[in-house]
């Protein structure tokens, strides 16, 4: 995992070249005018998902864990916290889910375990296969724009 401002994200384009062409993605777009919805930036290998939200409290979402693409979120306005720790021996909620690439764990089990960290406005995280992470959530309902890039790995 990875949390840094979006004017650090020239640090990070060594990891891969999709990751720099998401992250610069990022940089380069104004996502304030954006429409609400997903679109290909290199078919299925690196999309982009534009959504607007209202954060909600921890107890209620779960924990998730992806194993084909990386997570690249980012907020365009508001804030929110994340929940992360490292997939250990953590048993899920159900199978995984190869179509939407994601596999859920419960909060209750995990909840002493985990970090949480905010998320501010021009902020992003990177959030690698293994990594839990559970996103928008903050204990006052907050409306959120937040971009998700899912770059295949």
């Amino acid at each position: 995992m990875v949390v840094d401002s979006l004017t650090h994200h020239q640090l990070y384009h060594a990891l891969s070249p999709r990751l720099a062409k998401a992250l610069n993605h990022l940089a380069e777009t104004d996502f304030t005018q954006a429409e609400v919805g997903t679109y290909p930036l290199e078919g299925k290998d690196i999309f982009v998902i534009v959504n607007d939200y209202h954060t909600k409290p921890k107890h209620t979402e779960p924990f998730e864990v992806h194993q084909q693409y990386i997570d690249v979120q980012y907020v365009v306005s508001g804030e929110e916290e994340f929940g992360y720790l490292p997939l250990a021996e953590q048993t899920p909620l159900a199978p995984y889910h190869q179509e939407h690439d994601f596999t859920e764990f419960d909060y209750e089990s995990n909840k002493n375990d985990a970090a949480f960290i905010p998320l501010k406005a021009g902020m992003f995280a990177l959030f690698f296969p293994g990594d839990m992470h559970m996103p928008g959530t903050l204990d006052t309902p907050t409306a959120v724009r937040k971009v998700v890039i899912k770059v295949k790995v």
